[in-house]
């Protein structure tokens, strides 16, 4: 009988760590302070070690000419002025037929306008100097900036050794974007990074479900409302709106996220082309609070909660954020006497009573079974993430005899009288029931290891799992013995011909990810020099590299436009000077200096063709020798 999976692991610390600090209470003064009309498009703040940037609700929405119903836009489309702020994202998908990363358009260009402020740039970068952690918080749309804000500097971090660490809270923000941005915050481990936190009737986090044609006037009028209300008292508000227009919004809202809800609970996900959720969700009422990550959950909880207010509260509780904070410090999953007489269940079912409880919605009988169910949702499928990782250091230890196999394999091949080595031999092998074994270990391997970071997009294993030694040692292990077998079949089968170089069109992700996890594995760390070549070498990517530099050689042979032979010389010069310098510092296995390898042959073809150069001091419609020097 298989471990019961563990109930609200991730969400449950980040509520927790949020609940036991001032965070949340600072982002909220920092939001009030942002909502005035005299503090323009944001404020910063510094507290000690931490920098805190809040983001104004009060912005041109442009609400006249219908921004806010827009459709969404590529957040890495080559089309729009925010080309580049997010490359650092990648534009990978797990289907062809997914959906590339979209955000809200009008909600992408108030960040751009924002982002577009000198003033900005420059506070900014004075609180990345100075602090060891930046918050980044907003009010209804000064939210959806501060998430953008943070996606822009998590992806302008992603390579960089050292930077301050990025939380972004969020107080009634719209949704941003499709399933495949939740997916691509999932994969790269950011779902941590986000809090929103969402009053239990608020309309805002709901809108976005609905398609806005049939209520246009409605809309237009209430979101008036809405932007004069947060800037001023009752007393003041400019914009009136009637109690018909609110219960026709009101209805029209909870009906499509009540579609919407169904829909992702029957098929266990998002239906494409729809606005996601993604992060933390924490859920306040008068009751309590509860955390949620789970993407289908959240849409469930939007829509219950929604479901047992009313036209009027949905707008109140937008403007209520300040009193659920200052609950949420000492009542936060809290409610004292709500288990009397069930002292004899279960811890599970205790902790789903209680997230029920807090959610506000235990005494309402329609919706409350809806509510459980929705939570059990929040359980990870199968499993939890620490008996996943001990499943998974199991089966590593079973394969662990494929890669000595294939670690057997490199040695005959280094050993061989061909003097070929190990990448030449494979890419050149015969159809040998030896050859054919060593490849069908190479493949076992890589189903696991894409095994197992399918388990880390999935949120399956531990929030730490890619930093603990092990398996950032066994990851990297793994990539540098069977990485230069995966690149010989890439050109042994001419996939190169109809893809192109394997670096830029066909490496594995699952590479990738490994060199991240080793860059951040040794940050900080001193190189030591080598006394003696490595087993291994240390580019997995070294053969790669080796045939598009064979590749730049035949073409420059061939080439006469001047411009275009200099450019490939200097790509040929580089990677010379690249592996040279591999070499010296003894980074290569043996196995590079083979005699009959291709980096030899192709140091023997360079050689020549120099030689070449210099008996002939110029071709006719060629370009002079100097170009290459020997």
């Amino acid at each position: 009988m298989e471990a019961e999976a563990s109930l609200f692991e991730t969400t449950e610390m980040a509520a927790n760590f949020l609940a036991s600090t001032n965070l949340l209470y600072d982002s909220w003064r920092l939001c009030n302070l942002a909502n005035s009309p005299v503090s323009g498009s944001f404020i910063v703040q510094q507290n000690g070690p931490i920098g805190l940037m809040g983001f104004s609700g009060l912005h041109d929405i442009g609400l006249v000419s219908g921004s806010f119903m827009e459709n969404m836009i590529g957040l890495q489309d080559d089309k729009h002025e925010a080309n580049g702020l997010f490359s650092g994202l990648g534009s990978h998908v797990d289907d062809d037929k997914e959906e590339v990363v979209m955000v809200h358009h009008g909600l992408l260009r108030l960040f751009l306008g924002v982002y577009g402020c000198p003033n900005f740039q420059i506070q900014m970068k004075g609180l990345l100097e100075t602090s060891k952690s930046v918050i980044l918080t907003g009010h209804s749309v000064g939210g959806s900036i501060a998430s953008l804000t943070s996606l822009w500097l998590l992806s302008y971090f992603q390579n960089m050794p050292s930077h301050p660490k990025i939380l972004c809270i969020t107080f009634g923000s719209p949704l941003l974007g499709n399933k495949s941005l939740s997916k691509l915050l999932l994969r790269q481990r950011w779902f941590g990074n986000f809090c929103h936190v969402v009053h239990k009737h608020d309309i805002i986090p709901r809108l976005l479900f609905a398609p806005f044609r049939p209520i246009n006037t409605q809309l237009h009028f209430l979101l008036q409302y809405i932007q004069s209300s947060i800037s001023s008292s009752p007393d003041q508000i400019q914009v009136r709106v009637t109690e018909e227009m609110k219960e026709q919004l009101f209805s029209f809202v909870l009906d499509k996220t009540e579609e919407i809800a169904k829909e992702s609970a029957e098929n266990i996900e998002i239906p494409a082309g729809l606005y996601c959720p993604f992060g933390n969700y924490l859920f306040c009422s008068e009751e309590g609070q509860v955390c949620v990550d789970n993407t289908v959950s959240v849409v469930k909880l939007l829509h219950l909660m929604l479901a047992v207010g009313n036209s009027n509260s949905c707008f109140d509780d937008h403007f209520g954020y300040g009193g659920c904070v200052e609950r949420m410090s000492y009542r936060f999953l809290m409610r004292k006497g709500f288990m009397e007489g069930d002292c004899g269940i279960s811890s599970y079912e205790a902790g789903l009573k209680l997230a029920v409880a807090s959610s506000g919605l235990a005494n309402q009988e329609s919706v409350s079974k809806q509510a459980e169910d929705s939570l059990k949702m929040v359980k990870q499928r199968g499993l939890n993430p620490n008996l996943n990782s001990a499943r998974l250091a199991i089966a590593l230890a079973k394969i662990t005899p494929h890669r000595a196999q294939i670690e057997w394999y490199k040695k005959s091949c280094d050993e061989s009288d061909n003097q070929m080595g190990y990448y030449d031999s494979f890419k050149r092998r015969q159809a040998s029931k030896r050859d054919n074994q060593v490849n069908l270990f190479r493949i076992k391997l890589a189903s696991f290891w894409d095994n197992v970071i399918s388990k880390i997009d999935n949120n399956e294993l531990p929030h730490d799992f890619h930093k603990r030694s092990k398996w950032v040692n066994a990851a990297h292990f793994y990539q540098l013995l069977v990485e230069p077998l995966d690149i010989a079949e890439y050109y042994r089968s001419g996939e190169h011909l109809k893809k192109g170089h394997y670096i830029r069109k066909c490496r594995k992700r699952r590479h990738e990810v490994f060199d991240k996890w080793w860059r951040e594995r040794n940050e900080g760390e001193e190189e030591t020099k080598r006394s003696t070549f490595a087993s291994l070498t240390q580019d997995s990517c070294f053969w790669a590299r080796v045939e598009e530099a064979k590749e730049s050689l035949d073409v420059v042979r061939k080439e006469r436009n001047p411009s275009n032979v200099a450019h490939l010389w200097k790509v040929i010069e580089e990677f010379e000077q690249y592996a040279r310098g591999l070499i010296e510092s003894k980074e290569v296995s043996p196995d590079v200096l083979a005699k009959n390898s291709s980096y030899q042959m192709w140091i023997e073809e360079l050689r020549e063709f120099r030689s070449q150069m210099q008996q002939f001091p110029q071709f006719p419609g060629f370009i002079d020798t100097e170009m290459f020097p020997r």
